[in-house]
């Protein structure tokens, strides 16, 4: 601030843009004129995160970064629809929850008539016409589309586990693993076979119990004449042209095709 007066706001405007600060970065060509943003921008380079999360080992580089993580360890969910029962811990999912109500879909497909709420799921859609592929891990030859995917593929090469049972010391990358792990505590079984009284607490053990109905067997041996119905057995199967013994006992030399044979073998 100072003295300067003037009765044109174009020369105030003018004024005011030559008399302001501007902080330039001398690593790339990020320019601001608040030293607080300043500051954030620069632990970029310098890799400091003095921001500190008290119930895990996630740090950052700016204070509002830490608050929106902490609402993740916490239950509260502050934004609420006047619509109906939804509540989120995020001001952006309630904006975007609303368009619901509304129908109003403003992110448009410039390929197709695709459109949609979310604009996260436009981005996603336009990789399908590009093709792209944006996140590449920097450990493997990994590759997607979607941050989520991503961020869980990045667990399995630092070991991290957020999702942790409250039952059992099991813990997970993903937080569908863990969902589909609580149904062995609380023996919920949602899926139902429509033929007869099965059912099971997975996708996957759905898919090979209705092979059970089928007379067709889709699994063939170019080997040999063999044939079956599920995936598991051809696998099995094909060890015996392979050779392949991937069950291991601890105790001896002997090592199986099958799992069930290695614990046969335990028992003796």
């Amino acid at each position: 601030e100072c003295n300067y007066f003037s009765e044109k706001s174009s020369e105030l405007q003018a004024h005011t843009a030559h008399s302001i600060k501007k902080y330039e970065c001398s690593e790339c060509d990020y320019i601001c004129t608040r030293g607080i943003r300043f500051k954030e921008h620069m632990r970029k380079h310098t890799g400091e995160k003095p921001f500190k999360c008290s119930d895990c080992d996630y740090s950052c580089t700016r204070a509002n970064d830490l608050t929106k993580h902490m609402r993740k360890h916490s239950d509260e969910k502050q934004f609420k629809c006047k619509e109906c029962d939804y509540s989120c811990k995020r001001v952006h999912n309630l904006i975007i929850h609303r368009r619901v109500h509304t129908g109003e879909k403003p992110y448009k497909c410039c390929v197709c008539d695709y459109c949609s709420a979310d604009p996260t799921l436009m981005n996603r859609h336009i990789r399908e016409h590009t093709g792209e592929k944006p996140y590449k891990c920097s450990e493997c030859d990994y590759i997607c589309t979607r941050s989520c995917r991503f961020k869980e593929h990045m667990r399995i090469h630092t070991g991290e586990k957020p999702f942790k049972c409250s039952d059992c010391d099991y813990s997970f990358i993903r937080t569908g693993d863990l969902k589909k792990h609580m149904r062995v505590h609380t023996g919920e079984k949602p899926y139902k076979c429509s033929l007869c009284d099965y059912r099971c607490t997975h996708t996957g053990d759905m898919k090979r119990h209705m092979e059970t109905h089928s007379d067709e067997m889709p699994y063939k041996c170019s080997i040999c004449d063999y044939s079956c119905k599920a995936s598991k057995s051809f696998k099995a199967h094909m060890r015996i042209h392979t050779g392949e013994k991937p069950f291991k006992c601890s105790d001896c030399d002997y090592s199986f095709i099958r799992a069930c044979d290695l614990k046969k073998h335990m028992r003796v």
